[in-house]
């Protein structure tokens, strides 16, 4: 067996995963009888917007050609339903997203945004922002030419999601990053590379969302050269089944390392509980914890103050089945192979091995700064990442502890 069996899987794009379920590409929504007219009344709505304005937007589908911004506090957005409110941006000639909104107080419902030519909804810098009943979707199916974010708040705070579905994204659907107090909830995130990802943000609830057919089911990352680390996140009472569609990330970008297959990722992100979920059926591993070293970084890619390792993770009462079967690229699956014999599944957790070693004590990680696995039968393979993998293993003893549970996320109104 290679040494480098996980670094590679986690640093590589997508190899192919035999019988990975992609989604049929199309040619997309008809337009021959859309609207065409109606983006000029919209965009004359947004400019002349005042705090406190509701924007109603008719049942139908409308063109649209260039890129929407709003920069007024306290504006509404509201459509009549995700599936009777549409906007198509596949004529888009300028702008980076669909939507970018930098402002305040701000609620957007009920609504589409389809086949924009980058990011279809940005929020940036803002604070108490509503996205309810939105569906952000590439309607030609899953491809590395959609763009790369569905609903992009980044930089905010006091964020909810919830009830809203993202499609084709070929970075995430649904993307949080760099912001505080979070809630991302009863969300349906399909088709894309990450189907919900966390990344950089301080405090956020992750829950009762439906993930599925994507790379990746649900990510918790940090990364580096970020204004702020990422911590204390929850994970809970989501389904995340059946991610194995190939990777069609941008080369290049931190998602083309996800391996497809995999339910929940942990990386290089700390605080984070993963408790009461419905993860199956991911072919590689139902859940990754990794640091950044696994993902092709080194130190000197990072700044003095950056922690690339993960810590402080709890996964318990999770109900796992299936997956581990048919993982991600040849190196994983000698893996497999070699640890549990040519019809056995890696174990629910997969583990790349790296642990800070200026904070060992006689040996050991701190209780607080653990991998904790309370979760029944689940098991964990360390893949032994700073011994070149090795030796990796199936010990499950040194996870066989708990923490102190993390306090709910709080948003006023919510």
């Amino acid at each position: 067996m290679q040494k480098n069996v996980v670094a590679i899987a986690l640093m590589a794009a997508a190899l192919g995963l035999a019988g990975c379920q992609q989604r049929q590409t199309s040619a997309g929504r008809d337009l021959s009888n859309a609207n065409t007219e109606y983006q000029h009344q919209l965009m004359e709505a947004l400019i002349d917007a005042q705090p406190g304005a509701v924007i109603e937007i008719p049942e139908g589908v409308f063109v649209v050609d260039m890129g929407l911004t709003l920069n007024v506090d306290g504006v509404t957005i509201r459509g009549q339903g995700a599936d009777r409110t549409i906007l198509n941006f596949r004529n888009q000639a300028a702008g980076a997203q669909g939507l970018l909104v930098t402002a305040d107080n701000f609620t957007i419902e009920n609504l589409a945004l389809e086949d924009t030519k980058g990011d279809a909804l940005k929020i940036n810098e803002s604070e108490n922002v509503v996205i309810r009943g939105i569906r952000t979707e590439w309607t030609t199916g899953p491809a590395t030419e959609n763009g790369a974010y569905g609903i992009y708040p980044v930089q905010s705070r006091n964020v909810l999601i919830e009830d809203s579905i993202a499609i084709g994204a070929s970075d995430a659907g649904i993307y949080v990053g760099q912001s505080q107090n979070v809630i991302v909830r009863r969300n349906r995130a399909e088709y894309n590379v990450a189907g919900i990802e966390i990344e950089n943000t301080i405090g956020a609830d992750v829950y009762e969302n439906v993930a599925t057919n994507n790379t990746g089911g649900i990510l918790v990352f940090n990364m580096p050269q970020l204004q702020q680390p990422g911590y204390r996140t929850r994970v809970y009472n989501n389904r995340s089944f059946s991610n194995n569609t190939a990777n069609f990330g941008h080369e290049g970008t931190p998602v083309a390392s996800v391996p497809a297959g995999t339910g929940v990722i942990v990386n290089s992100n700390d605080q984070v509980e993963i408790f009461d979920n419905e993860i199956s059926d991911n072919k590689t591993a139902n859940i990754i914890i990794s640091s950044l070293f696994s993902a092709g970084y080194s130190d000197s890619a990072m700044s003095e103050d950056f922690d690339p390792y993960p810590e402080g993770i709890l996964i318990t009462g999770n109900r796992f089945s299936g997956g581990g079967d048919a993982p991600d690229g040849v190196e994983l699956q000698a893996l497999r192979v070699a640890l549990f014999g040519p019809t056995g599944r890696i174990s629910d957790v997969l583990w790349d091995g790296y642990v800070n070693p200026a904070r060992l004590v006689n040996g050991q990680l701190p209780n607080a700064l653990r991998i904790c696995i309370d979760n029944g039968e689940a098991g964990i393979v360390n893949a032994d990442g700073p011994n070149q993998y090795a030796s990796p293993s199936t010990d499950i003893a040194p996870h066989r502890c708990t923490l102190p549970r993390l306090p709910a996320v709080s948003i006023p109104g919510a």
